[in-house]
C-alpha cells in the first residue's frame, strides 16, 4: 500500500472534510529480532484472512465518529523491514480515532494475521 496515496484517495472522498480532524496510519514492519529480543529473525512467513479483515474494517467503521478504516497485510515470505500490515483509521476526534485504531489493530492482529519466524 502507499500511504501517501491512500491518504490522497481518502481525502477525495465525498463527506471526508465534513466528517474528519483525524487519520491515524500503523506501518508495521518485519522486526530483526524476535518479540522478546532474544534470537535474530531471518524472515517470517506470514497470511492473512483477507475476508475476516474486511469484516473487522465494516464494523470498526460502524464506531461512533468513524469515518474509513483500511487495512492491507501482505502475505507470503518477508525479511526484515519489509513491510507487514498497514491500518488507516479516519474520524472525527482523537478519542474515537484512537480508540476504534486500537481496537481495529489488535483484532486485525489477532483474528487474521498468522505469522512463523524464522531466526538464527
Amino acid at each position: 500500500m502507499d500511504i501517501n496515496k491512500a491518504i490522497s484517495d481518502l481525502k477525495k472522498e465525498p463527506g471526508f472534510k465534513e466528517r474528519v480532524g483525524m487519520v491515524l496510519v500503523h506501518n508495521g514492519v518485519v522486526r530483526g529480532t524476535t518479540r522478546n529480543g532474544g534470537k535474530t529473525v531471518t524472515s517470517v512467513k506470514v497470511s492473512h484472512d483477507a475476508e475476516k479483515m474486511k469484516k473487522i474494517c465494516a464494523e470498526m467503521e460502524k464506531q461512533p465518529g468513524i469515518f474509513r478504516v483500511i487495512a492491507q497485510a501482505n502475505s507470503g515470505e518477508l525479511e526484515p523491514g519489509d513491510d507487514l500490515l498497514f491500518l488507516i483509521v479516519a474520524g472525527d476526534i482523537r478519542e474515537n480515532v484512537k480508540a476504534t485504531f486500537a481496537e481495529a489493530l489488535d483484532r486485525i492482529k489477532s483474528e487474521t494475521v498468522v505469522k512463523q519466524e524464522f531466526t538464527r
